[in-house]
């Protein structure tokens, strides 16, 4: 790999899945920064508030969260400034495997794919392959 993302960002509300993800993620070694959120208002406030330097590359979202799911994030996440999305890649990370919900993350424009749970690191690599290019 030539160069590591910036920063990966979790969005999810299980702390276990949140473990083994990181523990993923570490293993690949892609990334020195991996940011953890467990809803979607987390995940704006971060959005909102971090440095350029911090803003995510890459983001794993979730659907079912208490607070703001993954769907009420998209829609508010798509009302952010320029400046606070960043040029990230979003990905939809969920044990929902229903036709539905798939269907619905093909809606928005930031949705890159839709993988159930949970992250391995083949997926990771094959995210990375297809959308970072220029970081392998």
């Amino acid at each position: 790999m030539k160069k590591k993302l910036r920063a990966i960002l979790l969005i999810d509300d299980n702390p276990a899945d949140n473990l083994y993800h990181r523990m993923v993620i570490e293993a690949e070694n892609v990334t020195d920064s991996i940011i953890i959120v467990e809803d979607g208002i987390e995940a704006l406030e971060y959005l909102t508030n971090c440095s350029k330097e911090n803003q995510p590359d890459l983001i794993f979202l979730d659907i079912n969260m208490p607070r703001m799911n993954g769907w009420e994030f998209l829609d508010e996440y798509e009302k952010l400034e320029p400046q606070h999305k960043g040029h990230c890649i979003m990905m939809m990370l969920s044990t929902s495997d229903a036709v539905e919900d798939k269907l619905k993350a093909t809606k928005y424009k930031y949705i890159r794919g839709y993988s159930s749970k949970p992250l391995t690191a083949k997926m990771l690599r094959e995210v990375i392959e297809d959308n970072f290019a220029d970081y392998l």
